[in-house]
């Protein structure tokens, strides 16, 4: 109830701050976003201290990787099996392509491997009778769907969950189903879709082996600076082990093989040994048993399954390299950190002990804190993932930035100008919820209380007007410098 609230109080301010935001974008206009890098890949490759072993591994990983599935692994070329009932992607490496596999959404901009969005031909491949939404064009971004509500009605219970953009109806290899697909026209005219696109996977096995008592005591320092730029931020957390989770826009996965799970089963519709169920469970279209992936027990009892292979790959990957750096970049490197940037945008960080030769204590530079913070209504998507309230997202890692296609969870925007001004949300007149229950356990009677208030604004608003007050050839300096990433 409290989150509801909160995210329909959000919505009636949504007029507002479009209003206000149509001004401030004008302030950038006088600086050019340099655009996605051009020059080779700057990610891609194994982590470089691995052993032998471990790089053999990596690129067996890798082939997984790209493996591309049809529904029961018959038809030429397309060898893994699992795909459907419904489904975004058939191979991972579709989504995560650029600037090479393992990346985010390809694109025709991309100076590295330029091509058309790979989900319009998807939709008919091998004789499926799919019409390609809207929202999906030649020139845009990968996206995966998400309704808001159940309904469309702002106010009726939050949805919040993958819609699958297309079903296996009509393919050649799934005779006899004929699953629709979701009415995303009429969602779309109740304003109940919301996107995202494809998060890098490049040097995950950093942040994985990052303890959780770095993320902490880094979320807790500069406490002073911070709240003088409004900023706060938590940590998501499992609800069993009150571990940190850190991987997805709204860092719900805790781990990467469970990060892999869920993309396997909800952008493929593969169920695996994580997600054992079918997501559209019609009998009609479910033509293999459960779990499609799984460990191969038949030739080797520690065979490992698809899910296992895409961890590994990931864990091995190594980090973005940055290009070179000019004077203006290196100026705006200092001018990043300066005017509040690198207070969520945390440029370094150290991992603990890992089995993986040369990972061990490592200090890297993803240029994020892993933690949640509230955006406000202009990125709000009123998405609820674990501690993550409707306009709370993980602080995106800049590493790999500067060959970067689409920017912000739902790849609104290919101007990084644009997406600075797009963390604005200004505070509006505060909300306060409150949530209570009354239960009894062990004869003893709970009633926990909260009282939350909400003011609608984004913890980034400081930053950005620090941003603003800069001059032109300033602001200039730090999209170069963000370019350079």
């Amino acid at each position: 109830m409290q989150r509801i609230e909160e995210f329909s109080a959000r919505r009636r301010f949504a007029s507002c701050v479009a209003a206000i935001g149509i001004l401030l974008p004008a302030a950038a206009l006088a600086q050019t976003d340099p655009g996605p890098r051009a020059g080779p890949a700057g990610a891609g490759g194994p982590f470089a201290s691995l052993n032998a072993a471990e790089r053999a591994a990596f690129a067996a990983t890798l082939g997984v990787f790209a493996e591309v599935d049809s529904v029961s692994g018959g038809v030429a070329g397309e060898d893994g099996v699992g795909l459907g009932p419904t489904f975004n992607g058939n191979s991972c490496a579709m989504c995560h392509a650029q600037p090479a596999v393992g990346g985010t959404s390809p694109g025709l901009r991309s100076p590295q491997h330029p091509a058309p969005n790979p989900q319009v031909a998807l939709a008919t491949l091998d004789g499926a009778r799919n019409a390609v939404p809207s929202f999906i064009t030649a020139n845009g971004p990968v996206r995966e769907a998400r309704f808001v509500t159940t309904t469309g009605n702002p106010n009726d219970p939050l949805d919040g969950g993958v819609h699958g953009l297309y079903t296996i109806a009509g393919r050649i290899d799934a005779p006899g189903c004929n699953l629709a697909q979701p009415n995303f026209a009429a969602q779309l005219s109740a304003n109940n879709v919301i996107f995202r696109i494809p998060t890098p996977t490049f040097g995950l096995g950093l942040v994985e082996a990052t303890p959780d008592r770095v993320l902490r005591a880094n979320l807790a320092a500069n406490a002073g600076a911070k709240a003088a730029l409004g900023i706060s931020g938590v940590l998501n957390t499992t609800g069993n082990d009150g571990t940190v989770t850190r991987f997805g826009w709204k860092a719900q996965n805790k781990s990467l093989l469970v990060f892999s799970g869920e993309a396997y089963n909800v952008e493929q519709g593969v169920d695996n040994e994580n997600f054992e169920n079918e997501r559209a469970d019609v009998a009609s279209c479910v033509f293999n048993p459960s779990p499609e992936d799984h460990s191969d027990l038949t030739t080797d009892p520690a065979g490992a399954s698809d899910i296992v292979s895409f961890g590994i790959f990931m864990r091995l990957s190594a980090p973005p390299a940055p290009g070179p750096q000019s004077a203006s970049a290196s100026n705006g490197h200092a001018l990043f950190t300066s005017i509040g940037c690198a207070q969520c945008h945390t440029e370094t960080l150290t991992t603990g002990p890992s089995q993986f030769t040369g990972m061990s204590n490592v200090s890297y530079h993803p240029y994020s804190d892993f933690a949640l913070h509230h955006m406000g209504s202009t990125l709000a998507d009123g998405v609820v993932q674990g501690a993550a309230g409707p306009d709370q997202f993980r602080t995106a890692p800049l590493w790999g930035l500067g060959q970067r296609l689409f920017f912000l969870h739902d790849g609104r925007t290919a101007d990084l100008g644009q997406a600075i001004q797009a963390h604005f949300t200004p505070a509006q007149t505060c909300v306060q919820t409150q949530q209570q229950y009354s239960f009894t356990v062990n004869g003893t009677l709970h009633q926990p209380h909260t009282i939350d208030s909400f003011c609608g604004g984004s913890e980034a608003n400081g930053t950005v007007n620090n941003y603003n007050a800069l001059n032109a050839s300033q602001k200039q300096d730090v999209l170069n410098f963000l370019r350079s990433l």
